[in-house]
């Protein structure tokens, strides 16, 4: 093994387990009552609602089948994201990204400032608007355009096809998932007229220290929800909710992964919370991943729904802004920053850090 390059180099108490636990208990619904089913049937639905409220308060993941996405898109997406990546450096980065419009390809991304084993590429939905800057006094904003990769030539008709099926299984999982928290099924989609969702494509190459590297470090996804497919190598962990065990996810080909983010959280005032995981590498095989994250848009205000506060159950969290958010946590992704990049923790409520420092002494 050559010499190992520090900026990959995790801290001890983060680096990877020799011995991996794999989570068998991760729930796996099927979504039948809802894509194919031509008559409704009100029984299957509420349990079905049953089922996606569980996993999301035990787990905040769970996969999911019988979802309507057809699996020959996706094997076309696969060979297209493969071949993208097959190429020569100098070629990925014609269509490589800046610290001004964070769209397209790169290879040095950082998670809590250390730097991932991995290359990606990132195509946003209809370009969406996001402010210049997180600074909360600046109101000037910027459209962030995609590019068009040159090769393999049908990839942005391709990516375009299969964000459209994405959105649509998105959308219905948000109706499951508001409907498990008591509330009108469509109680999200104000939230999403102009949205700031993504598809990202993780290229893991074989890496010679999987002891000491991460193809991502540990994380919460900050957004409303995420819709992963994986290839057969296995790499995903998962923080588990019991005990805090981190535990090996294992790979599917057809059933979708789906984690709630840190906006569900706070809509749902801690009812269903993001969890915390993060990507091995492999010594031998090269590894991808292909996440699409559903976002609102950047203009609206994130915080704990109306219906799901009450005198026993106060607002936990101060409101914010997604977009002036989501910046600020782009920005830390291109250099190391002194302190923490944001997250959902910074917004607590003064009435919920009274109660924590009470508990604390």
């Amino acid at each position: 093994m050559g010499e190992v390059d520090p900026t990959f180099v995790q801290e001890l108490e983060h680096r990877p387990k020799l011995s991996l636990i794999e989570a068998k208990g991760i729930p796996e619904i099927d979504l039948s009552p809802i894509f194919h089913n031509e008559v409704p049937n009100p029984s299957a639905i509420e349990s079905l609602v049953k089922e996606i409220g569980s996993a999301c308060k035990a787990w905040g993941f769970f996969k999911v089948t019988n979802h309507g996405v057809p699996l020959s898109l996706r094997q076309r997406l696969d060979e297209a994201a493969r071949l993208f990546f097959a190429q020569s450096l100098e070629e990925k980065k014609k269509v490589a990204r800046d610290e001004i419009i964070p769209t397209g390809y790169y290879d040095t991304e950082l998670t809590k400032n250390v730097r991932d084993m991995k290359e990606v590429f990132d195509f946003y939905t209809n370009d969406p608007f996001f402010p210049l800057t997180p600074h909360e006094n600046d109101d000037r904003v910027i459209q962030w355009c995609n590019p068009t990769p040159p090769y393999p030539s049908n990839f942005r008709v391709i990516i375009e096809e299969y964000i459209e099926e994405m959105e649509k299984l998105a959308r219905k999982l948000l109706e499951l998932i508001a409907l498990s928290l008591g509330l009108e099924a469509k109680r999200f989609e104000e939230f999403f007229k102009y949205q700031t969702s993504f598809i990202r494509f993780n290229y893991y190459p074989p890496c010679p220290y999987p002891h000491l590297a991460l193809g991502l470090g540990r994380h919460k996804d900050a957004g409303a929800l995420t819709i992963l497919t994986l290839n057969e190598v296995e790499g995903l962990e998962v923080k588990r909710k019991t005990d805090q065990q981190r535990v090996l996810v294992k790979p599917t080909r057809d059933p979708y992964i789906i984690n709630i983010g840190g906006i569900i959280q706070v809509w749902s005032n801690d009812a269903n919370e993001s969890v915390e995981h993060r990507a091995l590498v492999n010594k031998e095989k090269e590894r991808f991943s292909i996440p699409f994250f559903f976002n609102p848009g950047y203009d609206i205000e994130i915080k704990p729904l109306e219906e799901l506060i009450n005198e026993q159950n106060p607002s936990k969290y101060k409101p914010y802004k997604w977009g002036k958010f989501y910046v600020h946590r782009t920005n830390s992704n291109f250099k190391k920053q002194e302190e923490e990049n944001l997250q959902i923790y910074h917004y607590i409520s003064y009435l919920r850090e009274r109660y924590f420092n009470k508990c604390m002494t």
